[in-house]
Protein backbone atom coordinates (compact mmCIF):
# COMPACT_ATOMS: atom_id res chain seq x y z
CA UNK A 1 0.00 0.00 0.00
CA UNK A 2 1.36 3.35 -1.02
CA UNK A 3 2.13 5.57 1.97
CA UNK A 4 0.31 8.89 1.95
CA UNK A 5 2.59 11.93 1.96
CA UNK A 6 1.68 14.45 4.65
CA UNK A 7 1.09 18.10 3.84
CA UNK A 8 4.20 19.03 5.84
CA UNK A 9 6.33 16.57 3.87
CA UNK A 10 4.99 18.04 0.62
CA UNK A 11 5.96 21.51 1.85
CA UNK A 12 9.46 20.29 2.77
CA UNK A 13 9.79 18.66 -0.64
CA UNK A 14 9.02 22.00 -2.25
CA UNK A 15 11.58 23.67 0.05
CA UNK A 16 14.20 21.11 -1.08
CA UNK A 17 13.46 21.85 -4.74
CA UNK A 18 13.81 25.59 -4.04
CA UNK A 19 17.15 24.98 -2.31
CA UNK A 20 18.44 22.97 -5.28
CA UNK A 21 17.39 25.65 -7.79
CA UNK A 22 18.86 28.42 -5.61
CA UNK A 23 22.15 26.49 -5.23
CA UNK A 24 22.45 25.97 -8.98
CA UNK A 25 21.70 29.65 -9.59
CA UNK A 26 24.32 30.85 -7.07
CA UNK A 27 26.94 28.40 -8.33
CA UNK A 28 26.60 29.27 -12.00
CA UNK A 29 25.44 32.88 -12.20
CA UNK A 30 27.23 35.85 -10.65
CA UNK A 31 24.59 38.53 -10.86
CA UNK A 32 24.54 41.93 -9.09
CA UNK A 33 22.99 42.10 -5.62
CA UNK A 34 20.04 44.11 -6.89
CA UNK A 35 19.16 41.37 -9.40
CA UNK A 36 19.42 38.64 -6.75
CA UNK A 37 17.20 40.45 -4.26
CA UNK A 38 14.60 42.05 -6.55
CA UNK A 39 14.27 39.32 -9.20
CA UNK A 40 16.03 36.01 -8.47
CA UNK A 41 14.88 35.49 -4.87
CA UNK A 42 11.23 36.47 -5.49
CA UNK A 43 11.15 34.14 -8.51
CA UNK A 44 12.84 31.22 -6.72
CA UNK A 45 11.62 31.70 -3.14
CA UNK A 46 8.17 33.30 -3.39
CA UNK A 47 6.54 32.23 -6.67
CA UNK A 48 6.69 28.46 -5.99
CA UNK A 49 5.26 29.03 -2.49
CA UNK A 50 2.49 31.23 -3.91
CA UNK A 51 1.46 28.65 -6.52
CA UNK A 52 1.68 25.82 -3.98
CA UNK A 53 -0.61 27.57 -1.49
CA UNK A 54 -3.07 28.73 -4.17
CA UNK A 55 -3.19 25.57 -6.30
CA UNK A 56 -2.21 22.65 -4.04
CA UNK A 57 -3.50 23.78 -0.65
CA UNK A 58 -6.19 25.97 -2.27
CA UNK A 59 -5.90 28.61 0.44
CA UNK A 60 -5.47 32.37 0.56
CA UNK A 61 -1.78 33.23 0.20
CA UNK A 62 -1.60 36.24 2.55
CA UNK A 63 -3.59 34.56 5.30
CA UNK A 64 -1.50 31.40 5.10
CA UNK A 65 1.79 33.24 5.59
CA UNK A 66 0.34 35.23 8.53
CA UNK A 67 0.35 38.59 6.78
CA UNK A 68 -2.15 40.52 8.88
CA UNK A 69 -2.86 44.08 7.82
CA UNK A 70 -4.41 44.98 11.20
CA UNK A 71 -1.10 44.34 12.99
CA UNK A 72 1.16 46.29 10.63
CA UNK A 73 1.35 49.52 12.66
CA UNK A 74 1.91 47.76 16.01
CA UNK A 75 4.44 45.37 14.48
CA UNK A 76 6.23 48.26 12.80
CA UNK A 77 7.09 49.92 16.11
CA UNK A 78 7.90 46.64 17.86
CA UNK A 79 10.03 45.54 14.91
CA UNK A 80 11.93 48.81 14.89
CA UNK A 81 12.73 48.31 18.58
CA UNK A 82 13.87 44.67 18.33
CA UNK A 83 15.63 45.25 15.00
CA UNK A 84 17.26 48.30 16.53
CA UNK A 85 18.85 46.05 19.14
CA UNK A 86 20.46 43.97 16.38
CA UNK A 87 21.50 47.13 14.55
CA UNK A 88 22.96 48.67 17.71
CA UNK A 89 24.87 45.48 18.50
CA UNK A 90 26.52 45.52 15.07
CA UNK A 91 27.34 49.21 15.47
CA UNK A 92 28.97 48.64 18.88
CA UNK A 93 30.90 45.61 17.63
CA UNK A 94 32.20 47.70 14.75
CA UNK A 95 33.21 50.54 17.07
CA UNK A 96 34.99 48.36 19.65
CA UNK A 97 36.86 46.47 16.94
CA UNK A 98 38.17 49.52 15.06
CA UNK A 99 37.96 52.17 17.85
CA UNK A 100 35.81 54.18 15.46
CA UNK A 101 32.93 53.55 13.08
CA UNK A 102 34.01 51.97 9.80
CA UNK A 103 31.44 51.68 7.02
CA UNK A 104 32.17 48.85 4.61
CA UNK A 105 30.41 50.36 1.62
CA UNK A 106 30.37 53.38 -0.63
CA UNK A 107 30.45 56.93 0.68
CA UNK A 108 27.27 57.18 2.68
CA UNK A 109 24.47 59.48 1.60
CA UNK A 110 20.70 59.44 1.99
CA UNK A 111 20.39 57.88 -1.46
CA UNK A 112 22.86 55.09 -0.67
CA UNK A 113 21.29 54.32 2.69
CA UNK A 114 17.81 54.26 1.10
CA UNK A 115 19.11 51.88 -1.57
CA UNK A 116 20.72 49.60 1.02
CA UNK A 117 17.47 49.62 3.00
CA UNK A 118 15.47 48.55 -0.07
CA UNK A 119 17.92 45.72 -0.73
CA UNK A 120 17.69 44.62 2.91
CA UNK A 121 13.88 44.83 2.83
CA UNK A 122 13.66 42.77 -0.36
CA UNK A 123 15.87 40.11 1.25
CA UNK A 124 13.78 40.09 4.41
CA UNK A 125 10.51 39.69 2.53
CA UNK A 126 11.67 36.82 0.31
CA UNK A 127 13.45 34.87 3.04
CA UNK A 128 10.74 35.35 5.65
CA UNK A 129 7.91 34.27 3.33
CA UNK A 130 9.80 31.05 2.58
CA UNK A 131 11.36 30.31 5.97
CA UNK A 132 8.72 31.56 8.42
CA UNK A 133 5.45 32.05 6.55
CA UNK A 134 5.71 28.78 4.64
CA UNK A 135 8.09 26.29 6.29
CA UNK A 136 7.90 27.19 9.99
CA UNK A 137 4.13 27.63 9.99
CA UNK A 138 3.61 24.13 8.61
CA UNK A 139 6.16 22.54 10.92
CA UNK A 140 4.41 24.11 13.90
CA UNK A 141 0.94 23.14 12.71
CA UNK A 142 2.03 19.50 12.62
CA UNK A 143 4.16 19.34 15.78
CA UNK A 144 2.39 21.97 17.96
CA UNK A 145 5.81 22.44 19.58
CA UNK A 146 7.27 25.93 19.28
CA UNK A 147 10.78 24.80 20.22
CA UNK A 148 11.22 21.83 17.88
CA UNK A 149 9.51 23.64 15.00
CA UNK A 150 11.68 26.74 15.50
CA UNK A 151 14.88 24.71 15.76
CA UNK A 152 14.21 22.66 12.63
CA UNK A 153 13.11 25.76 10.69
CA UNK A 154 16.32 27.53 11.78
CA UNK A 155 18.43 24.66 10.49
CA UNK A 156 16.63 24.91 7.14
CA UNK A 157 17.09 28.69 7.22
CA UNK A 158 20.83 28.11 7.63
CA UNK A 159 20.94 25.71 4.68
CA UNK A 160 19.18 28.20 2.42
CA UNK A 161 22.11 30.55 3.17
CA UNK A 162 24.84 28.00 2.45
CA UNK A 163 24.93 28.81 -1.30
CA UNK A 164 25.40 32.50 -0.41
CA UNK A 165 28.02 31.98 2.31
CA UNK A 166 30.18 29.60 0.33
CA UNK A 167 29.95 31.44 -2.99
CA UNK A 168 31.02 34.79 -1.49
CA UNK A 169 34.81 35.00 -1.58
CA UNK A 170 34.80 37.87 0.94
CA UNK A 171 33.31 35.63 3.66
CA UNK A 172 36.01 33.28 4.95
CA UNK A 173 37.57 32.03 8.20
CA UNK A 174 36.22 33.49 11.43
CA UNK A 175 33.84 35.76 9.52
CA UNK A 176 32.26 32.69 7.91
CA UNK A 177 31.83 31.01 11.30
CA UNK A 178 30.31 34.19 12.70
CA UNK A 179 27.75 34.39 9.90
CA UNK A 180 26.88 30.71 10.34
CA UNK A 181 26.26 31.19 14.07
CA UNK A 182 24.32 34.45 13.68
CA UNK A 183 22.10 32.93 10.97
CA UNK A 184 20.95 30.26 13.42
CA UNK A 185 20.55 32.75 16.30
CA UNK A 186 18.64 35.25 14.14
CA UNK A 187 16.36 32.53 12.81
CA UNK A 188 15.53 31.27 16.30
CA UNK A 189 14.59 34.78 17.41
CA UNK A 190 12.48 35.38 14.31
CA UNK A 191 10.80 31.98 14.66
CA UNK A 192 9.74 32.62 18.27
CA UNK A 193 8.54 36.10 17.32
CA UNK A 194 6.58 34.78 14.34
CA UNK A 195 4.82 32.00 16.26
CA UNK A 196 4.05 34.11 19.33
CA UNK A 197 2.86 37.11 17.32
CA UNK A 198 1.36 35.11 14.44
CA UNK A 199 2.40 37.85 12.06
CA UNK A 200 5.00 37.92 9.28
CA UNK A 201 5.41 41.71 9.39
CA UNK A 202 7.46 41.76 12.58
CA UNK A 203 10.06 39.16 11.44
CA UNK A 204 10.42 40.99 8.11
CA UNK A 205 11.19 44.31 9.86
CA UNK A 206 13.69 42.73 12.26
CA UNK A 207 15.33 40.80 9.42
CA UNK A 208 15.54 43.98 7.33
CA UNK A 209 17.32 45.98 10.05
CA UNK A 210 19.68 43.07 10.69
CA UNK A 211 20.55 42.92 6.98
CA UNK A 212 21.07 46.70 6.88
CA UNK A 213 23.49 46.46 9.81
CA UNK A 214 25.42 43.73 7.99
CA UNK A 215 25.65 45.84 4.83
CA UNK A 216 26.83 48.95 6.64
CA UNK A 217 29.06 47.64 9.41
CA UNK A 218 30.07 44.03 8.66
Amino acid sequence: MKKKISSTQKALNLWAIILIIWSIYRANLKMPDWFDEFFAKPAIFILPVYFYIKNIEKKDFLSEIYFKRKLIIKDLFLGLFIGGVFFGSALLANYFKFKKLIFFSQTLSFTNIAWFFLLALATGISEEILSRGFVLKRLYEESKNIYSASFFASVLFFFIHVPILFSNLKITGNLLLMFMATDIALSLVLSFVFLSRKSLTLPVIIHTLYNLAIILFI
